[in-house]
């Protein structure tokens, strides 16, 4: 398995793991997700990462049919300015290939920020870890098991 559900595992976290095959040449990961599984894309997220002016790395965990506001994640990080983080560091601090990463089980552990529409929904599902892989949980328990806040991070 991977560290992330390693830890829900560990934790016993309600969850549910699933799986399907995963298309390399799939333009988007996200929704190849929710495609394969026959999930509506709003309750399918991706895990990004952006590093603060001062290098600090966020997660921020956003729905997979829009994007990221990084004005709105600088905010709520309390940081003056967020970019996209450098690929190389993403991989390097989570521990996950890109693509693959989730924001449970990271090596390092990150300051997270989930989208508020997660709220919305009985579940939603995130990365597992691997392509081709997405845990299914509440919002709530993703929060708790990352410490990750809620806040209006997306863009439709």
């Amino acid at each position: 398995m991977t560290p992330a559900i390693d830890l829900l595992k560990k934790v016993r976290a309600a969850h549910t793991v699933h799986s399907y095959t995963h298309d390399p040449k799939a333009p988007s990961y996200g929704l190849e997700a929710a495609e394969k599984l026959g999930l509506e894309p709003s309750r399918v997220f991706k895990t990004l990462l952006a590093a603060s002016e001062k290098g600090e790395l966020l997660v921020a965990v956003v729905p997979v049919a829009g994007s990221l506001d990084l004005k709105a994640l600088a905010q709520a990080a309390g940081v003056k300015k967020a970019d996209m983080a450098d690929p190389a560091a993403a991989q390097r601090a989570t521990g996950y290939l890109l693509g693959g990463i989730s924001p449970l089980g990271q090596k390092k552990r990150l300051r997270t920020f989930i989208d508020a529409s997660a709220q919305e929904f009985p579940s939603i599902f995130v990365s597992a870890g691997r392509r081709g892989l997405e845990v299914e949980l509440a919002a709530a328990v993703l929060a708790e098991h990352t410490r990750g806040a809620f806040a209006a991070i997306g863009r439709p």
